[in-house]
């Protein structure tokens, strides 16, 4: 049971909907089998129906537009076996019920057409490309062949067409969602990959207006200190070669300092940060008491467990709560739906290590509907 449920906590919320559509049409099917063979007034139709239905289930199951993942079929062959079934029951029905001459074996051929008929509506025709024209054309064919030997030619047909209409708007309008649920988990994803593209490029920018002046003015300089070198003006030119060491080393200490601030991290930032980003991914974050209760010294390293537990979040969950609770004791990240294995995260690692340094311990706890940080520190 445990390793059923830390699968079912690693699948996404797009994927899960998925699964749970396709289910929800399988029990759909399996509920009218069981409701026909139930009702059945002859016992020769029950096999009929369950084999049809059996059929049905399959041929959904073998769908790609309702796979778990949109378009991988874990048993494509189960498609054209399917078909085939109801194919053949539907073929068979109808030379029984033309040819035979015992009353029951013919209502047994009819029940097995008109069978055959409405699970190929639910499970094969909504996924065709001229599913409307086949739809009308099964209805009145299995109306002609199975309803006029009993007069009820048209009386069949609007049934088959109601039936089937209603089984094909049904499955489309299913489909229709999981594309929507498919393009938000996609938004998702690409709005986070765009807050990480947006970072660099400020980062980009601020290294080309921080160094990239400073940098023109040595190659200018650098020119000026040659030509004045070539023409004889050496006092001249080493002056210049003095301002171009002087402006390297400006820039380095320029670059330094972008580059420092950059990875210099600030608490309440890294917090913002975090809701920000958790967002963007579907997962909203809780955060209980603040930042002024962390000691000062602490600052730094909490910043850090929040970027790395953010970071672990997005990467090894399909988390859609997250707490994160400050306080002068220590500090603590929690997070549901965790991915089932821990693994050998180097990201963990290194905090373990700046904690260390700091005097501060980490500890995980894993289980199966939660994964959380817990961090302690020494306060005097």
């Amino acid at each position: 049971m445990r390793r059923w449920t830390a699968w079912w906590h690693e699948l996404s919320s797009a994927t899960k909907f998925r699964l749970y559509s396709r289910l929800t049409l399988q029990a759909a099917i399996v509920t009218v089998v069981a409701a026909m063979a139930l009702s059945a007034s002859s016992g020769l139709s029950i096999p009929v129906i369950v084999l049809g239905g059996i059929a049905a289930v399959a041929a959904v199951e073998a769908q790609p537009d309702l796979a778990t993942r949109r378009g991988v079929v874990a048993r494509p062959w189960l498609l054209p076996l399917a078909t085939a079934t109801l194919a053949g029951l539907w073929g068979i029905g109808a030379v029984v019920s033309l040819l035979a001459t015992d009353e029951r074996i013919v209502d047994t051929a009819r029940a097995a057409g008109g069978f055959a008929t409405m699970f190929a509506m639910f499970a094969v025709v909504p996924f065709v490309r001229h599913r409307w024209w086949l739809l009308i054309g099964l209805a009145l064919a299995t109306a002609l062949v199975f309803g006029l030997p009993q007069g009820a030619a048209p009386q069949a047909a609007a049934v088959f067409l109601g039936t089937g209409f209603f089984a094909v708007g049904v499955t489309l309008l299913t489909v229709w969602g999981l594309g929507i649920i498919d393009e938000l988990d996609r938004a998702k994803l690409v709005e986070a990959e765009l807050q990480v593209a947006e970072e660099r490029l400020r980062f980009a920018r601020d290294l080309h207006d921080v160094v990239g002046r400073g940098f023109s003015a040595i190659a200018v300089k650098s020119e000026l200190a040659v030509a004045l070198s070539r023409s004889g003006q050496h006092a001249d030119a080493e002056s210049e070669m003095e301002a171009v060491r002087m402006l390297a080393v400006e820039s380095m200490g320029a670059m330094r300092a972008l580059v420092r601030g950059y990875r210099d991290i600030d608490l309440r930032g890294e917090v913002a940060g975090a809701r920000s980003l958790l967002s963007a991914v579907g997962c909203e974050l809780v955060v209980e008491g603040d930042a002024a209760a962390v000691p000062p010294r602490f600052h730094e390293v909490a910043a850090w467990v929040v970027r790395e537990g953010t970071t672990n979040i997005v990467e090894h969950s399909a988390a859609t709560t997250a707490t994160l609770a400050l306080g002068g004791a220590g500090m603590s990240l929690r997070n549901d739906r965790p991915h089932a294995a821990i693994g050998a995260r180097s990201g963990l690692r290194g905090l373990a290590e700046r904690l260390t340094a700091v005097g501060a311990t980490l500890d995980v706890d894993a289980i199966a509907d939660e994964f959380t940080l817990e961090i302690h520190w020494e306060t005097m």
